[in-house]
């Protein structure tokens, strides 16, 4: 093997196969600092002394200067879950509400120039959150949030815009897109919660007897209308029997006339009796004539042929001659 020749000073100089060697070590340790990958849930940028001069948001192989920089950063979906609030809702009532926000990075170049980091972001989105949070609770009816109907719709929209307004925001001042929020609290103080119990009780009560004023108020109507319909088919059933009876006394009369034309005589007689046993009381006596037409029939067989206590065809007397 060749030595190292020594220069004046005693110190070993490198032969060139060391050099070469040195050359090589100094070549792959740059190489091995220009050549970075990406992975499938990472976007990645190259810095040149702080200044951004890629932004890869692929996976695969890249290539840098080994003087510059890689900031590596997840991009998968976070779950941020912010601290409790007190809010005051539209009617000043003070509520503690708190949300939960999914995130991820959408901007990496904005990303890097604003917060960099996970805590710093979700340190920004918890601002984001507390003010947009706030605000839709301040215009919104308690109700929306906390009622005995369901109105989970109108919690929902309310959300929704919560979302809409975090996801603008976010995305334009720090790169992070809001995926959802979530309303993960909301009651109310403890320092409160019996005054406000009490009043919601008696807000039920109110409404309770809301809805038994109506109810009666409806029955009285269905009575009514009952009562109007039972009189109307009573004047209809009144104005049917009424009907049938004048039918039935016509009836009646015509065949009484017919009764009449043909024993006019016996007919006389049936309402002579019919006159005396209505004005005879049940204990009462009455006294008649012999000749009374009463007594007609009980010594005449024929009497109906002729005229009752006047002359007849067959005799002045009533009876018929030998």
């Amino acid at each position: 093997m060749a030595r190292d020749r020594l220069d004046t000073k005693g110190w070993a100089r490198p032969t060139p196969r060391g050099i070469a060697i040195i050359v090589a070590v100094i070549v792959a340790a740059a190489a091995w600092k220009s050549v970075f990958t990406v992975d499938e849930a990472q976007d990645a940028i190259v810095t040149d002394f702080g200044r951004p001069t890629q932004i890869i948001t692929t996976p695969g192989l890249g290539f840098k200067y080994p003087y510059q920089s890689l900031q590596v950063f997840d991009r998968r979906v976070f779950v941020y879950a912010a601290a409790s609030n007190e809010f005051l809702t539209l009617e000043k009532t003070p509520v503690v509400a708190a949300g939960t926000v999914l995130w991820r990075v959408g901007d990496p170049k904005r990303y890097f120039e604003t917060v960099a980091e996970r805590s710093a972001a979700e340190s920004r989105l918890g601002d984001v959150l507390y003010a947009e949070l706030g605000a839709a609770i301040g215009r919104t009816p308690i109700a929306t949030f906390v009622s005995v109907a369901f109105e989970g719709d109108q919690a929902d929209r309310v959300m929704a815009e919560v979302t809409a307004r975090c996801r603008a925001v976010a995305f334009r001042d720090y790169g992070i897109e809001v995926v959802d929020v979530q309303l993960a609290e909301f009651d109310f103080p403890k320092q409160s919660r019996a005054r406000l119990y009490a009043r919601m009780k008696s807000e039920r009560g109110r409404i309770s007897m809301q809805y038994r004023s109506e109810g009666e108020e409806s029955g009285l109507k269905v009575r009514a209308g009952a009562e109007e319909e039972k009189g109307r088919i009573l004047a209809g059933a009144l104005e049917s029997s009424l009907r049938v009876r004048g039918d039935g006394d016509a009836a009646a009369a015509g065949l009484y006339g017919e009764a009449l034309g043909q024993a006019p005589d016996f007919f006389a007689f049936l309402r002579s009796l019919d006159a005396a046993r209505l004005s005879i009381g049940k204990d009462a006596s009455l006294v008649l004539p012999a000749d009374s037409p009463l007594f007609g029939p009980l010594h005449d067989s024929d009497y109906f042929a002729g005229s009752p206590g006047g002359s007849t065809k067959n005799g002045n007397d009533g009876r018929k001659q030998p």
